[in-house]
């Protein structure tokens, strides 16, 4: 017999859970202040009350004025949740309003739980939601008076036809299980304040008895509307069948060097000193997806899109009118104000929704910043690739090395061994001039030409010259010139 689940409001919070709650169970929210535990329950609330089902907020912290700002922040409106405030009331600080006889905890928990019942009893709701436990754990004076009033409140709502979801912003000293090994579920909220830029959120799925659930972390944002959360990616779920074609530049001697183009589902590095035109050559192959009537995305992470769109019209890459139509996106990205998490999600939607068929990243300096961590990097972008590949999409990433010639170049993260092609851009001095060079040292799964051909940007076009057969130390920046013409590019006066 198959349940049917229950949404929890959260698109991606349904899909990480594996299509929603399990109805008529204790759910436990836990997170620390300022992590959205409120909002995540009200749309809780709100999923049901679009159902017609009847819901209960039981607040224990907050008043019913700062909710009521908190769901106008979001346009919410509250009408069919029943709201019940159980905050301390002013009467309550008055000296002739202590107890002297009997510890608070004697009478306030079991006052406090008998109005909650008296409204469950009252409205016969379907959804309820506690907030928070951190004042019924300092009702309840003890640990074992408080392990035994969640259990008391789990056995009341067990037959009842109702869900409940406790939320804990874990302000207590003495964090522990309890509420844990009795919830069906845990859903643990995590604010990261990382040293620059924005805060960070992500979740993950504790427990869920009985469920296949997404395990890991998961980010997710707060904005108007409530969370949106962003489903950690999984390269395997996208497999299908994909034909190997391949995708031409639109250069006849840059299609040659790298066997013909590249092709579909593979993934790109196109590495080099800063300048050296790796942006451009990127650039080029999104034209020519556009021309073929193919729809391209480009996340840019450290040029502008004004000085993208103007430096490569003058290269007769004319992405303006692609851009226009649609074909063409391309996103500036903010590494300190988005996720790696929103950044996946924003990809995988052009891919599934739009039908992206090119994906360009310029540049995985710019990816490396918006990570958590380096050591994240690599994980995190493999998982891409694959999913990328898997889909049919063809993937380029641009890496700058630091330095600009010689033997120490560095790169701040290497991915060469993930990428299927890596072409390799150079600078090299020659008639007292510094040029470049392009070559293809690597590609999977095809042939491709060994020579270093010269690379330049001039006369309104990117041009690819002879291979540079009678020099030696291309690579390394100094050559040495050792035939009797050296077939370089003239200079364009």
């Amino acid at each position: 017999m198959t349940m049917t689940l229950i949404s929890t409001g959260i698109d991606g919070l349904d899909h990480v859970l594996g299509g929603g709650l399990t109805p008529n169970r204790l759910y436990l929210v836990e997170g620390v202040p300022g992590s959205g535990k409120t909002t995540l329950a009200l749309q809780f609330l709100l999923a049901g009350v679009k159902l017609n089902e009847p819901t209960l907020y039981v607040t224990l912290s907050e008043s019913i004025a700062e909710l009521g700002a908190v769901g106008a922040s979001h346009g919410w409106s509250f009408d069919g949740i029943a709201i019940r405030e159980l905050a301390a009331s002013e009467e309550a600080l008055r000296p002739d309003d202590q107890y002297t006889m009997f510890h608070p905890s004697e009478v306030e928990l079991g006052e406090t739980t008998r109005t909650i019942l008296e409204d469950v009893e009252r409205i016969q709701p379907k959804r309820v939601v506690f907030d928070s436990l951190s004042e019924l754990r300092l009702l309840a004076g003890n640990s074992l008076r408080y392990r035994r009033q969640i259990l008391a409140l789990k056995q009341f709502f067990s037959g009842r036809n109702c869900t409940v979801m406790l939320l804990d912003d874990m302000t207590s000293t003495d964090h522990d299980l309890q509420v844990q090994s009795i919830a069906h579920g845990v859903i643990s909220l995590e604010q990261l304040n990382p040293d620059y830029g924005t805060e960070r959120r992500r979740l993950r799925i504790v427990k869920y008895r009985g469920m296949r659930f997404r395990g890991g972390y998961h980010d997710y944002i707060i904005e108007r509307g409530g969370l949106k959360v962003f489903a950690r990616l999984v390269a395997s779920e996208a497999r299908k069948a994909v034909e190997m074609t391949r995708y031409a530049s639109g250069i006849a001697a840059l299609d040659a060097l790298i066997g013909g183009g590249l092709e579909r589902g593979t993934s790109t590095l196109i590495a080099g000193a800063a300048g050296t035109g790796k942006s451009s050559l990127a650039a080029q192959f999104v034209h020519a997806a556009a021309l073929r009537g193919e729809k391209a995305l480009m996340l840019l992470f450290d040029e502008s899109l004004s000085t993208l769109v103007k430096r490569t019209g003058e290269l007769n890459i004319g992405l303006q009118p692609h851009i226009d139509s649609g074909q063409v996106t391309i996103k500036q990205v903010d590494p300190a104000e988005l996720s790696p998490g929103e950044l996946t999600n924003a990809i995988r939607a052009a891919v599934e929704r739009d039908g992206v068929s090119v994906v360009v990243i310029d540049s995985l300096n710019g990816y490396l910043n918006a990570m958590p961590g380096e050591r994240f990097l690599i994980i995190q972008l493999h998982e891409l690739l694959s999913f990328l590949g898997q889909l049919g999409v063809a993937t380029l990433m641009v890496s700058a090395h630091h330095g600009l010639i010689g033997n120490n170049m560095t790169t701040p993260v290497d991915v060469s061994y993930l990428a299927d092609t890596v072409i390799l851009m150079r600078y090299f001095e020659a008639r007292g001039e510094v040029r470049q060079a392009i070559s293809v040292v690597k590609k999977r799964g095809g042939a491709h030409e060994r020579s270093i051909r010269e690379f330049k940007m001039a006369g309104g076009l990117i041009q690819i010259g002879q291979p540079l057969r009678d020099f030696h130390g291309v690579l390394t920046g100094v050559p040495v010139f050792q035939g009797e013409q050296d077939g370089l590019m003239e200079s364009q006066s």
